[in-house]
């Protein structure tokens, strides 16, 4: 057996061992990192799904639901009652947005007057109509026999507001200057079937201090009639409110 001597350190050396080698850190591989996310984006694919289901039934339910409403079958004019053929029952999808007049109210609006130009396949709503009468108290109703010529073209309806000029010699007296013409305001009560010339007797409703006034014009047959501007003072009372509706769509107007 051989033997082999090995010289002893020094003093105050050291000896230093070798330092252990540490292995790599191991990343997982793609296939584990899918694995491990696969769960969690099945459950919010899940999740999106039922959301979308779910939302899809709410608004399916909500367009499903229609309910039957009042709309215009017809053009109705400002002032024109409201009669069975001037209405349809339309069905639409509830709104909160909309008040239309259900279709169970035909029988209270039928009568009513319009409180506005109504088109035809417009929704009915309240504030379209107005129980007030065309003559208010302490006015008059004076027939006026109109020539073609001192109507305006649009075709005058009960409810409309008209002014009424005196077309008498407004030349005055005193230095050969021109006066104003008189002008009243008043309400079309009736119109009569027109004549061959466009001529008609026209119905309208005055207060009871204008009404001998107005005779005079017509008697002398020197008047024009204009179409008032919208919101005019005067003539027939303010428009009442049509009776509410208990089963109007949405609650109501």
């Amino acid at each position: 057996m051989e033997n082999r001597t090995f010289p002893s350190p020094s003093a105050g050396s050291a000896t230093l061992a070798p330092e252990p080698v540490r292995p790599a850190p191991h990343a997982p591989s793609r296939a584990l990192r899918a694995r491990r996310r696969r769960p969690a984006v099945l459950a919010m694919a899940v999740a999106l799904i039922s959301a979308g289901g779910l939302g899809g039934a709410v608004l399916y339910n909500s367009t499903g639901q229609r309910i039957a409403v009042l709309a215009l079958a017809r053009d109705v004019p400002t002032g024109q009652a409201i009669t069975a053929g001037d209405l349809v029952v339309a069905r639409i999808a509830g709104d909160p947005a909309l008040h239309p007049l259900d279709a169970r109210d035909s029988g209270r609006a039928i009568g009513l007057r319009a409180t506005t130009d109504l088109h035809r396949g417009s929704l009915l709503v309240n504030s379209d109509l107005s129980a007030a009468p065309l003559v208010g108290p302490g006015q008059l109703t004076v027939g006026l026999a109109a020539k073609g010529s001192q109507l305006p073209a649009t075709r005058l309806a009960a409810g409309i507001r008209v002014v009424i000029v005196s077309t008498q010699d407004s030349s005055g007296a005193t230095g050969g200057t021109t006066r104003t013409p008189e002008t009243m305001t008043a309400t079309v009560v009736t119109v009569g079937r027109s004549g061959s010339d466009g001529g008609a007797v026209v119905d309208v409703a005055v207060d009871a201090s204008d009404g001998a006034r107005l005779a005079g014009w017509v008697a002398a047959g020197r008047f024009q009639v204009l179409l008032a501007p919208r919101g005019a003072a005067g003539g027939a009372p303010a428009p009442a409110a049509a009776p509410s509706a208990s089963a109007s769509a949405g609650g109501g107007a």
